[in-house]
Parts: C-alpha cells; sequence; structure tokens
C-alpha cells in the first residue's frame, strides 16, 4: 500500500499533515480519553480499535486522495488532534464530513476551529468540493460552535447508526472564506 505525499497545512498555531501509521500513540490520547468518548457515547478505544481507527483512516486516503490530517502544535510539535474529511453516504449521496477530535486538556483553546477552518478552505480551494456537512452527535455544543465558527448552518437533524446527529452544511458557492 502506497501512502500520498503528505499534504501540509500551516495556521498560525498549528501543523495539518495527512495521518500517518506512526500516529497511532498519539491518537490514542485522545480517543482513550473518556472526557473525549462521552461525546460519541462509547467506551475508550484500546491500541488494538486505535491501530483499525487508523488504519481505515489511511485506506480512505489512498481511495479518495483526501483524509484526516493529524493536527500538531506548532510550539511543542505535540499532536493534539485529528481533523480532515471523509466521504460518506447521506440518504444515497456522497458527501465529504469534515470532522474534528482533539485531546480535552487542550479544549476551550480554539484550536479544533482553527484547524476547521484550514481543512474548509483546502476543501474548497484546492479540493473544489462542491459542500461539506458536519454530523454532530445531538448535545455536543462545543462541536456545534466550531462548525458554526467556520460557517456551517444547521440544516436539520439525522439518525445514523442508533444516533440523532445534528446536520451541518456548508456550500462552496456560500462560504465566506
Amino acid at each position: 500500500m502506497t501512502l500520498l505525499a503528505t499534504p501540509l497545512l500551516e495556521t498560525p498555531r498549528l501543523r495539518l499533515q495527512l495521518m500517518q501509521p506512526g500516529d497511532v500513540d498519539a491518537l490514542l490520547c485522545i480517543f482513550a480519553d473518556p472526557k473525549v468518548m462521552a461525546a460519541f457515547q462509547t467506551p475508550p478505544f484500546d491500541r488494538m480499535q486505535m491501530t483499525q481507527w487508523v488504519q481505515r483512516n489511511l485506506n480512505h486516503q489512498i481511495a479518495h486522495r483526501y483524509g484526516l490530517f493529524s493536527v500538531i502544535l506548532n510550539a511543542d510539535s505535540v499532536l493534539i488532534g485529528d481533523c480532515g474529511l471523509e466521504l460518506i453516504d447521506i440518504d444515497g449521496t456522497q458527501v465529504a464530513e469534515l470532522g474534528y477530535d482533539f485531546r480535552s486538556d487542550y479544549w476551550k483553546q480554539g484550536y479544533a476551529t482553527e484547524a476547521a477552518q484550514a481543512v474548509r478552505d483546502y476543501a474548497f480551494q484546492h479540493l473544489l468540493l462542491p459542500c461539506l456537512i458536519s454530523l454532530i452527535r445531538v448535545g455536543n455544543m462545543s462541536s456545534r460552535r466550531v462548525a458554526e465558527k467556520i460557517g456551517m448552518c444547521c440544516v436539520g437533524e439525522i439518525r445514523r447508526y442508533g444516533y440523532h446527529y445534528w446536520q451541518y452544511r456548508l456550500d462552496r458557492e456560500t462560504s465566506t472564506e
């Protein structure tokens, strides 16, 4: 399996690079945290689950030429989250979902918004995607605020895999990049 050349997005405080197999342990700091996993209403991941999750994302990168970025803090080169795009099916239509997950000790510092803005701009300016959606578990107000700060609007609620989500959307032609 060949990985893509690693695109690098930069913001004032962050570097975003395509996820790599070596990111498993750093990402486990996120997905093994009960505070983070409460938003998903699932138990924390173990190392095997994290390895499988990363591999699924690597396979997505190869199949679709984009995927999730590992989010690295410029100040100390620590991986603090992931943010990126995943092609999903909503009611028979393929659409790119913008998602983000961050270590709980880095919450409420604007990192998710900063990363999501960079990914939004990359999706619209370089990938020329027509629109982005975000599916946010009903009740996850922090993720909802991030989506709204980057210009997304709630277009309704959907049920997926037995859970209720707010569905946020932003179209390229109406984006306020």
